[in-house]
């Protein structure tokens, strides 16, 4: 979708590609009543003939599953009564015993506010869900909870498992039926193979490249579908989702109610939080740059994906990028930390031109 307003947006993109930040790209800019441009780069490997990027590129969306996944199930279930915010976590999950008898609701996990750790390797102790849980239970607490916030993966693989108690039915199984979108989907088989964008070689666990499967450890072990990661998607489904989001700021969807997004993309009170329920807040050092509304909301992925929504504005913004392919980078060396907020402000410059 050609548009001379983001030939700089474009330039930024291509650049970064050719200077090996990422071997693609797709890019998809929105409004709720649908995208104004798309533009895609790159080859889906380094190699000189592999594939194109293009609309169609499957990409491991990553931590993108936080919010379009984990928050969306975690709100319908709400709008349905089925889920309390408030609902402590081993009401949900009896083996959920953890260390010290902190007390941890369902809102903590969703505000990253339950001092939980960042991350650990679970999944070299662990084979299955009940496992992970009283694996989890047995680490510290990095603080107590609510006092301040810090980023958690295994909050999340926690939340995802007292959704599926919560929704009587596996997290995938909640997630497609309303969505209506086969371009969003978990453990891509067969079929989608050649248009996948591979992810990282896995020298260590797996000694294999990974295509199709999910580049997060602990979500491969949990089977691919879990609360953080294990999602895969196209720009234009993610785009669709976004779309679903701003239609949702003044009517009722298939996501829920105004009022209740309302409450999901408030900003969370914990001292020092930019968290709102999954997703997280604009801020000055915000990945989508300084020209979005304080209102915008997003979140990223670790394999190099992003996605940001700004309702005062009426925008998304849709970057997926296989920028762990062939290795993970080395953070001084990641050009798509540069490039996520140069891209965003250049596409706030094009619109209001």
């Amino acid at each position: 979708m050609a548009d001379g307003r983001f030939e700089r947006a474009a330039s930024l993109v291509t650049g970064a590609q050719r200077a090996g930040a990422y071997p693609a790209a797709v890019v998809e800019v929105g409004h709720s009543d649908g995208p104004c441009w798309q533009f895609a780069c790159g080859r889906l490997t380094y190699d000189a003939g592999a594939r194109a990027a293009g609309l169609d590129t499957l990409f491991d969306l990553a931590s993108l599953t936080k919010v379009i996944v984990t928050g969306s199930v975690a709100m319908r279930l709400v709008a349905r009564r089925r889920l309390l915010l408030d609902l402590p976590v081993d009401a949900a999950l009896p083996d959920w015993r953890p260390a010290g008898g902190a007390r941890m609701t369902v809102i903590d996990l969703l505000e990253h506010a339950s001092g939980l750790m960042a991350w650990s390797d679970c999944f070299r102790r662990c084979t299955g869900a009940r496992e992970f849980v009283r694996d989890i239970a047995r680490l510290p607490l990095e603080y107590a909870p609510r006092t301040r916030s810090g980023y958690s993966d295994l909050g999340f693989i926690l939340l995802g498992l007292v959704l599926e108690s919560a929704g009587d039915a596996p997290l995938d199984a909640q997630f497609a039926p309303w969505l209506g979108s086969g371009d969003l989907l978990f453990s891509p088989g067969a079929g989608h193979r050649a248009r996948i964008a591979p992810t990282e070689h896995d020298a260590t666990w797996r000694a294999r490249l990974l295509v199709g499967e999910v580049h997060d450890e602990n979500a491969y072990a949990l089977g691919g579908v879990a609360g953080h990661a294990g999602l895969f998607g196209t720009a234009p489904a993610v785009g669709a989702f976004a779309r679903l989001v701003l239609r949702t700021v003044t009517g009722e969807t298939a996501l829920g109610p105004p009022w209740l997004l309302r409450r999901f993309l408030t900003r969370s009170r914990v001292p020092g939080s930019s968290r709102a329920l999954a997703w997280d807040g604009m801020r000055p050092t915000s990945s989508c740059g300084r020209r979005l509304s304080p209102a915008a909301v997003g979140h990223t992925g670790f394999t190099g994906t992003s996605l940001w929504i700004d309702p005062g504005r009426d925008l998304y913004v849709v970057l997926l990028t296989n920028r762990v392919h062939p290795a993970r980078p080395a953070t001084a060396a990641d050009g798509l930390a540069r490039l996520r907020p140069a891209l965003h402000d250049a596409v706030v410059d094009a619109l209001e031109r």
